[in-house]
């Protein structure tokens, strides 16, 4: 596509997100797209983080696979959690799920500070590449377990997780402040609720269901690395 084009595609899926924004406003209690996180999907270059075969489709409104099982999230659904977190330009945030690095470009125009851990070894070393050619020297990226967040880097004003789980890992909740916000895929296979926990001063939990999603499931495994193999190291 010619830089015309993607500009054009650009646009009318912001369009599109602030549409879906609307129509699932009374669900998530986010009627409207945030300037701020419209600002970054704006500046961060998609087709940079999917394969070369499809970046023409860099612009849809829907996921596309990634390799080794993965995928890269719908653009309104990476809105959506991007907004639902509450971040400011000095929060510090974790995601669970580096997958493209496409969340974490997006978090990165959002946050202070971002926290990416991935699984997927071969995933993780290339969305480092790919943050790092962008010049975001914000994110941190390491090949890990996600359920055993960064806990050196802790505590967290966000933490997100980009795969569905059946239940927070506690070590994620342990991580995040007070007054902190965490969202999640919950559920199993076929069937998953977008979550929103919240953290009170005295450490009780909330929580608030969002809309039903479909994301890949959070791998339970350390990537063939030590936990504290860090990428940006």
């Amino acid at each position: 596509m010619t830089d015309t084009a993607l500009n054009q595609a650009r646009a009318r899926l912001l369009r599109e997100i602030e549409q879906e924004f609307a129509y699932t406003g009374a669900m998530t209690g986010c009627p409207q797209l945030d300037p701020r996180v419209r600002a970054a999907l704006e500046a961060v270059p998609r087709e940079h983080f999917i394969p070369a075969h499809l970046r023409h489709q860099a612009y849809g409104n829907h996921p596309l696979p990634i390799g080794d099982g993965q995928t890269i999230s719908q653009p309104y659904i990476v809105a959506l959690m991007s907004q639902c977190l509450a971040l400011t330009p000095h929060s510090r945030v974790l995601e669970i799920g580096t997958g493209s690095g496409y969340q974490a470009a997006i978090l990165a125009r959002l946050a202070a500070q971002v926290y990416s851990v991935e699984t997927v070894a071969a995933l993780g070393r290339l969305a480092q590449e790919r943050l790092q050619a962008l010049g975001l020297d914000n994110v941190h990226t390491r090949i890990g377990n996600g359920r055993l967040g960064w806990p050196e880097a802790a505590p967290f004003d966000g933490v997100m997780i980009t795969a569905a789980c059946e239940r927070v890992p506690p070590a994620l909740l342990e991580q995040l402040a007070p007054a902190g916000r965490l969202i999640a895929p919950i559920g199993g296979t076929f069937s998953q609720e977008l979550m929103l926990y919240r953290k009170a001063a005295d450490g009780r939990i909330s929580s608030e269901d969002l809309l039903p999603v479909m994301f890949v499931p959070l791998v339970d495994r350390d990537g063939g690395e030590p936990q504290g193999a860090a990428a940006d190291d």
